[in-house]
């Protein structure tokens, strides 16, 4: 299905305005550039309570985070790791996106500012995604637990369910997985796609790669790489996987390896999408239609357990 008519505008008017590509800016070019969405996308839904924390890190370090509760009542907590290809991505970026999530869900939503490459490397951001992850388990220990997030948050997500499992807890009841980074592999057929070369293409995800993991063997470890993981006994998974992105073939075959080993996945390919549609809240209407199906998934899954 050919691109949808929002994006296919979106993308015309940043290229009337003279955007780059993501690999020709530095990393502070494209932080400035996704702050300039804020106003764009707009506020949130008002919350019950909002509370910006820092934590502790296992090396001594501090993760800020924003708990955002939607109500007295909450149904559950929910760890949302924003996306940004481990190099960009704040608490204000994704603080509409969350809003809507902790409303559609009833869900406490953790949103962490986990540390960013190249300032900090690989293991940096899959190791403050599993602080955060005992944090939150530690803070809500009678809340049902869930992780998510969208693109590199999406494998922090995948990797801290896989963890959960190799170190014996938390206990994870969900995964949402939003177009996961889940594998290193640049040259497969969706990378390849001319029709996926849209605002991340393929030299701007190596681009990435190569400020977050610059030694490239360390790429293929489960926790930089979940698809080479082990994935016995982990969450059931939601995955949302964008047709125009040149990570659909890594997201489509960890849902697979999911099905394979035995867990329930409940996957579609939203048709007409491209890779960060999700998080334009506002923007793009795909956006909603993103959010409605992980709303509608997250309720189900709280009212079956």
């Amino acid at each position: 299905m050919a691109l949808d008519e929002a994006t296919s505008a979106f993308l015309a008017q940043s290229a009337e305005a003279g955007a780059k590509p993501l690999y020709e800016m530095t990393p502070a070019e494209v932080r400035a550039m996704n702050d300039g969405f804020i106003e764009l996308i707009g506020p949130g839904p008002d919350m019950t309570e909002v509370e910006d924390v820092d934590i502790p890190t296992a090396d001594g370090q501090s993760i800020g985070v924003r708990v955002l509760t939607p109500s007295d009542s909450p149904a559950g907590v929910l760890i949302y790791f924003h996306g940004g290809g481990w190099v960009v991505g704040t608490r204000d970026q994704f603080d509409t996106l969350a809003r809507k999530v902790a409303a559609g869900t009833n869900c406490i939503v953790v949103l962490p500012e986990y540390r960013l490459a190249p300032e900090n490397v690989y293991p940096a951001a899959a190791d403050d995604a599993w602080d955060v992850t005992r944090w939150t388990a530690q803070r809500f220990p009678d809340r049902p637990l869930l992780v998510g997030g969208d693109s590199a948050g999406g494998n922090l997500a995948a990797i801290v369910s896989q963890r959960s499992v190799r170190e014996g807890g938390p206990d994870i009841g969900l995964q949402v997985l939003i177009y996961p980074v889940t594998d290193s592999d640049t040259d497969n057929a969706t990378y390849r796609d001319p029709a996926n070369q849209l605002m991340l293409d393929a030299k701007s995800m190596v681009w990435f790669w190569d400020l977050y993991a610059p030694d490239a063997a360390s790429r293929a470890n489960w926790d930089a790489s979940p698809l080479q993981g082990d994935v016995t006994g982990v969450a059931p998974a939601v995955v949302l996987i964008a047709e125009h992105d040149v990570l659909r073939a890594e997201g489509e075959a960890y849902a697979q390896k999911l099905a394979d080993a035995g867990i329930p996945v409940q996957s579609k390919v939203f048709e007409g999408q491209m890779h960060g549609f999700f998080q334009f809240v506002n923007i793009l209407p795909g956006s909603d239609d993103g959010i409605d199906y992980v709303n509608q998934a997250v309720t189900a899954h709280l009212a079956s357990n």
